[in-house]
């Protein structure tokens, strides 16, 4: 597993239309491994490929990254102790997902994005949303999601259209978010 670079605005790849993925292969494999470690290592709960700059219709998530601060755990087995760390990580894949039915309802969340690091902002999104894909072996699912869950996967569907979480901002407050950005750079 390597860790890649993740790119940010305003490189332009971030406004790239991803390509639908057509072999399920070792290298679709790689790609979701290096996703996973280039998504924990940032750290952040969601990461599409365009993002790592390859324009393909891939997302990882996981909502569940370790808690450092869990207490670990005691087991016995057949009269030994031995510790270990709880591991709470729930990775989940979505190749070529898609949207089948979204909710009226609409949910708003404070939205961040490893392509927009340390900008935060209010989203409005269906609350829930069905969903299909495919897993890395190229088998079909459909799925409703709730939650932080149907935010998080309307969110990195959006990289798959080229659209980040600040181009659903008003232009004005795209602006200031964008001038924040350039401020935090500029201090770091």
């Amino acid at each position: 597993m390597a860790i890649r670079e993740i790119l940010e605005v305003p490189d332009p790849r971030l406004k790239t239309i991803s390509s639908p993925v057509v072999k399920f292969d070792d290298e679709l494999k790689t790609l979701v491994d290096d996703m996973f470690a280039t998504m924990y290592d940032a750290p952040g709960i969601g990461l599409a490929a365009i993002q790592v700059g390859v324009p393909l219709r891939v997302l990882v998530i996981d909502l569940q990254p370790d808690d450092p601060d869990a207490e670990p755990e005691v087991c016995n087995h057949g009269g030994h102790q031995h510790t270990h760390q709880p591991t709470l990580k729930q990775p989940r894949v979505f190749v070529n997902p898609e949207i089948l039915e979204p909710a009226q309802q609409l949910a708003t969340y404070s939205e961040g994005c490893l392509s927009v690091p340390d900008i935060y902002a209010d989203v409005d999104r269906p609350a829930t949303c069905r969903v299909r894909y495919q897993d890395v072996e190229g088998a079909v699912h459909e799925e409703d999601l709730g939650g932080l869950m149907a935010t998080c996967i309307q969110h990195e569907m959006d990289h798959l259209e080229g659209i980040l979480f600040i181009d659903h901002l008003s232009r004005l407050k795209r602006q200031m978010v964008l001038k924040k950005l350039d401020k935090l750079r500029k201090a770091a």
